[in-house]
């Protein structure tokens, strides 16, 4: 057999390891060594538009440059005399007012890009503007600190970039049981007894024939630790909570995974913003209301920390199409009950000095925040990590 057979032919190799891609996954070398801290990642993905997320409700400037899509004073939710949030995001707001939120405005990087694709890509490996990296910040991660006790689960079918390490990658899947099943199909029990290792290392198929073994046992591990814990909190009938609903089960039955990634769609939104906006971002809010009740009605919370971010905002400057287009720096979320900077970490940027392209100058690298997540939330060396240094934040 050889390598594109193998690949065609395998069901398993496609849905566990070319898109998973993961090596000695939740085996029996588990062990755990720090107090089990988790990392729950959301990814608006599209560019959300920040200003219409956080609204500067006082500032003519915002009303003068959208005079058909701004948020009207009297339809939001005030953090303060000058910034409030969208009306939809009211479930966030109760979090907010309870400390489990910090507001981080003006986030992004220099020289930002304007593609999604890459713009992505650059937040999902922490690399520079100019700089091409093929493996991801979290991939890293796991690669330094994860042969042991540390794995990566994104609920999805694919795996994104951020998950994919040198040395070993997280593992996708937003279906325990469905993984299950797929780790036990005759094909691959076939190919594990009948090809030895000299076999397969001759034909360059050790590494799959490997990662095989390893999903076999993971996908067990994974069915039967999460099988033990059903969430009775009522979701929200969306894609979104269905992932945070699985996040929550993982774990709160105790699966011992540290990073969980999960996104929802949807947020480039070049014309007719207004109510698309504001159905993606109730979605989003009444999703991660219901998730942290989850978490707390378990006393998981409190070993849990939510970050959700875009890969860029959207222009000040409204488009014809009652829209926005792509632009920079915007907000990050960060939800938690460890929160050292509850609130407002920051104001927002001046919309009188934006950029050459008419958008909001960042202020805060966003590599400053995974540094202050690495190293005062999971506890580890930021800059073997990012493989370089950024000053750490004050919300931790």
């Amino acid at each position: 057999m050889n390598r594109r057979k193998f690949i065609k032919n395998s069901a398993l190799a496609s849905s566990v390891f070319l898109v998973p891609s993961f090596v000695k996954a939740f085996g029996e070398e588990f062990v755990s060594n720090l107090g089990f801290k988790r990392l729950v990642i959301v990814q608006l993905s599209g560019g959300n538009d920040g200003l219409n997320t956080v609204i500067p409700f006082r500032n003519d400037l915002y009303y003068k440059n959208r005079p058909s899509i701004a948020i009207h004073k009297n339809n939001l939710l005030k953090l303060n005399d000058d910034l409030g949030l969208h009306l939809s995001l009211e479930p966030l707001k109760r979090l907010y007012d309870r400390g489990y939120l910090t507001i981080i405005n003006n986030v992004g990087y220099p020289k930002p890009d304007r593609s999604h694709f890459r713009s992505t890509d650059i937040w999902q490996t922490a690399s520079d503007s100019s700089q091409y990296l093929q493996s991801g910040w979290i991939g890293r991660y796991l690669d330094n600190y994860g042969r042991n006790a540390y794995k990566a689960i994104e609920l999805d079918e694919s795996l994104s970039l951020a998950m994919k390490g040198n040395i070993l990658n997280g593992i996708a899947t937003n279906d325990a049981k469905r993984l299950f099943k797929t780790s036990q199909d005759p094909y691959f029990k076939k190919v594990i007894n009948h090809y030895n290792d000299n076999h397969l290392n001759k034909h360059n198929l050790g590494y799959l024939y490997k990662t095989m073994i390893a999903a076999k046992s993971s996908a067990r591990y994974i069915y039967e630790t999460s099988n033990t814990f059903i969430s009775k909190e009522e979701y929200p009938n969306t894609s979104f909570a269905k992932q945070l609903k699985t996040t929550a089960e993982f774990i709160n039955s105790g699966l011992e995974t540290t990073v969980y990634y999960t996104s929802l769609s949807g947020f480039d939104t070049h014309a007719n913003q207004l109510n698309t906006q504001s159905q993606l971002l109730k979605n989003y809010a009444e999703s991660i209301a219901i998730f942290v009740k989850d978490l707390q009605q378990n006393n998981t919370f409190k070993d849990t920390l939510i970050l959700t971010f875009s890969e860029f905002g959207r222009r000040v400057k409204q488009n014809a199409a009652n829209g926005t287009d792509h632009g920079a720096a915007n907000n990050v979320f960060i939800i938690g009950e460890n929160l050292k900077k509850k609130g407002l970490y920051n104001n927002l940027s001046s919309l009188e000095d934006l950029d050459n392209n008419g958008d909001i100058k960042f202020e805060i690298d966003f590599r400053s925040i995974y540094a202050t997540i690495l190293k005062k939330w999971l506890n580890v060396d930021d800059k073997v990590v990012l493989n370089n240094s950024f000053k750490p934040l004050n919300f931790l």
